[in-house]
């Protein structure tokens, strides 16, 4: 399958260094670049790609905000320089399927497009203890009822994602067919008020260590 990629960064030389990158492999195609977040989420409806690597910092629309947008339409990872707080949890409670940072070496950029194409969530091993403890003063009270809706399979594929395990991997675990977990997956983002599989890894890493 080959993966349909935009490519949205205000910096032209940026744009043209990931397009250089991607271009070197034969499952994925840049099919358009943006040049603010207005653009990316208007050529995203137009072209429907697989996955948007997302900058954060652009004019007309930030990325985040354009990542807001896209939920639900296009699986975004966001690419950025900057390692902040507010920039790495806003991106993901928008949605995000994941976030790196453009000190991210090619070949590590190349395997989390493929990780979020596939369905799964990827985030920079360095912001992970962050992310956790801002999830913990973020999230909702609501959210011990939220947990308790869930059926026991529903759980232990929550428990899964925590582990970081790709679906094929919790299919594997859990000795049932990928697409039954995509659709546990599915339903228990949606139980618990999440945007993304990254949300849900970061709140099931919470539980396991007793918060």
């Amino acid at each position: 399958m080959t993966i349909r990629v935009l490519v949205a960064d205000d910096h032209a030389a940026v744009r043209a260094g990931i397009v250089l990158i991607l271009g070197g492999h034969d499952d994925i195609e840049v099919v358009g670049q943006a040049s603010d977040g207005e653009q990316a989420v208007a050529m995203t409806l137009a072209l429907r790609p697989d996955v948007v690597l997302m900058d954060i910092r652009m004019p007309k629309l930030d990325g985040i905000s354009a990542t807001r947008e896209l939920s639900g339409i296009a699986d975004v990872l966001i690419l950025t320089t900057f390692d902040i707080d507010e920039y790495i949890f806003g991106a993901l409670r928008a949605g995000a399927a994941g976030f790196l940072l453009k000190n991210t070496d090619a070949e590590a950029l190349v395997d989390a497009l493929r990780v979020v194409a596939r369905g799964d969530g990827l985030i920079s091993p360095s912001v992970t203890r962050r992310l956790i403890s801002a999830f913990r003063t973020t999230v909702p009270e609501r959210r011990p009822y939220q947990v308790d809706s869930l059926t026991p399979r529903e759980r232990e594929v929550l428990m899964c994602i925590g582990r970081g395990l790709s679906n094929a991997e919790i299919s594997a675990e859990l000795d049932m067919a990928e697409a039954t977990t995509k659709t546990h997956v599915s339903r228990l983002l949606n139980k618990l008020g999440l945007r993304s599989r990254v949300q849900a890894a970061i709140l099931a890493q919470e539980l396991s260590a007793g918060g």
